[in-house]
């Protein structure tokens, strides 16, 4: 029985890997994950100055002594929105690790992005952007078990694994550009899309030493459009949906949010966040929090709707977002394009 048990753990590993070089990084929030959607997105915060953020997420618990785990924190700002009557650039960063598996495997990756928006008109802006990124992959090959060294009765690690590593680290750059288009219809309704291409430059990812299989990473297009539409004085629906594909493989994620004016004044001041999202062929995600005063929490949870949840009792995942907009101290802020605002 304990055979058994050992091999199908081994077996999901392997395809735990798999997913790991199959769906990339990702956010069920992954519109307060912005930079990481597409590059066009550093700077586009038409009300504020600057943005920060962080990100946590944590998956598979129940399935997996060694859960997958995605920390995140990121910020933009804009420049020369005074010398531009028309147009902004945006300029920001991010910084990720995640950690999986009983093999530790680790990955750091940190990107720099620029992006350039220039309005249409009075009611529509074009955005593009362009970002450089650069991952660190490590794993610890000592901690994990082969096939190969199953002696009949245990795994001895003391037998030679056979398996070709020629490193423990991997570290490549890789390149991401992408543009938005945004249509400020009115006070009351505002629209946006954007399409992305990551890793372009399609670097190697690999840790073993055989070259007769491709390891180079594919490219990953990316997806979003939204929308925002104020309902009355004190409530304002956001829909949103989000499609990603790397080769064969695609994640889909639809839903919206409202947003709820509890202030005493009516300014917005005091926000309640409540909705859902559903990512085909894997879970329904409910999802609350605030925003106070401009500093937004969100909280998700991903009840798995798959096949999975069988084992896992559909506890899938669990994210928290943290957001802080702000203006410089000293500095009245000229916004160019309207918005749905409280």
């Amino acid at each position: 029985m304990v055979k058994y048990i050992k091999i199908f753990s081994f077996i999901f590993f392997i395809q735990f890997i798999q997913q790991l070089y199959a769906q990339d990084l990702h956010f069920s929030q992954y519109f307060n994950a912005p930079l990481l959607v597409n590059p066009a997105n550093t700077g586009f915060n038409p009300d504020f100055d600057y943005r920060v953020g962080g990100n946590y997420r944590k998956q598979w618990a129940s399935i997996s002594a060694y859960p997958y785990k995605t920390m995140n924190v990121w910020g933009d700002v804009q420049l020369f929105n005074e010398r531009f009557e028309n147009a902004w650039i945006g300029v920001g960063g991010a910084m990720l690790q995640d950690v999986a598996g009983s093999g530790s495997l680790t990955s750091t990756r940190a990107y720099a992005s620029i992006a350039y928006h220039q309005l249409l008109g009075y009611e529509s802006l074009l955005s593009a952007g362009f970002n450089i990124g650069f991952t660190q992959k490590r794993i610890d090959p000592s901690k994990l078990t082969f096939n190969s060294q199953w002696n009949g009765q245990f795994f001895d690690i003391k037998i030679p694994s056979g398996e070709p590593f020629a490193s423990n680290g991997v570290n490549y750059f890789s390149l991401q550009a992408g543009i938005n288009y945004s249509w400020f219809a009115s006070d009351n309704l505002y629209l946006s899309t954007g399409i992305s291409v990551s890793n372009i430059n399609r670097p190697n990812e690999s840790f073993f030493s055989n070259n007769k299989v491709d390891t180079k990473v594919n490219p990953r297009i990316t997806y979003f459009a939204n929308g925002s539409f104020k309902i009355n004085n004190f409530w304002i629906v956001n829909a949103n949906f989000y499609y990603s594909t790397i080769k064969t493989n695609k994640e889909i994620v639809l839903g919206g949010i409202l947003q709820r004016d509890l202030s005493a004044e009516g300014n917005g001041s005091l926000q309640l966040l409540a909705g859902a999202y559903y990512r085909a062929s894997d879970a329904l995600i409910p999802m609350i929090g605030f925003d106070i005063n401009n500093f937004k929490l969100t909280f998700n949870y991903d009840a798995t709707s798959s096949s999975l949840k069988n084992y896992n009792n559909s506890i899938g995942a669990y994210e928290v977002s943290i957001v802080k907009s702000g203006l410089f101290k000293g500095k009245e802020k000229n916004i160019k394009c309207p918005g749905v605002r409280f």
